[in-house]
């Protein structure tokens, strides 16, 4: 899983790792070309690969091309998912990071793959990610009735 190299990304990487993951460093402001390589060998591996969609800096819900790249590159589909809070505490930081409350229900939301082909349009599959992230999260949400 990508998770910044900021102060903050620590903190994510020890719980991504805690949680049997693995965490490569870098974003798209900062290690950016080390980190797809990285993520690109995992997925020759054979093992999955998860972005924080927004970035480091957002803006807050705004798809980076990132993943569009590296399926554009590898042929690996790509899954848009979101995951909703029944109850949480929301942190004042840039993102509204959301920290689930003790014994709060959540609703994950797995959309169908995109495919992306070699040659195609950049910023029309990332238009389409969007629309993916944005369908994720408005039926991720509606479970708790959320929007």
């Amino acid at each position: 899983m990508l998770t910044s190299r900021s102060y903050d990304g620590e903190y994510i990487a020890r719980i991504i790792e805690r949680l049997g993951f693995r965490a490569v460093r870098g974003s798209s402001s900062r290690g950016a070309v080390q980190s797809l390589r990285e993520l690109h060998r995992e997925l020759e591996r054979g093992e999955f690969i998860a972005f924080t969609i927004d970035g480091p800096r957002g803006p807050r819900y705004v798809a980076k091309p990132g993943p569009i790249h590296l399926a554009r590159i590898t042929g690996a589909p790509i899954f848009s998912f979101y995951v909703a809070v029944e109850r949480a505490w929301i942190l004042k930081t840039w993102d509204a990071f959301l920290l689930p409350k003790p014994f709060s229900r959540v609703h994950c939301y797995v959309g169908t793959p995109i495919r992306v082909s070699a040659d195609a349009d950049q910023d029309q599959a990332l238009s389409l990610m969007q629309a993916k992230l944005e369908e994720a999260r408005r039926v991720a949400e509606a479970a708790f009735s959320l929007v």
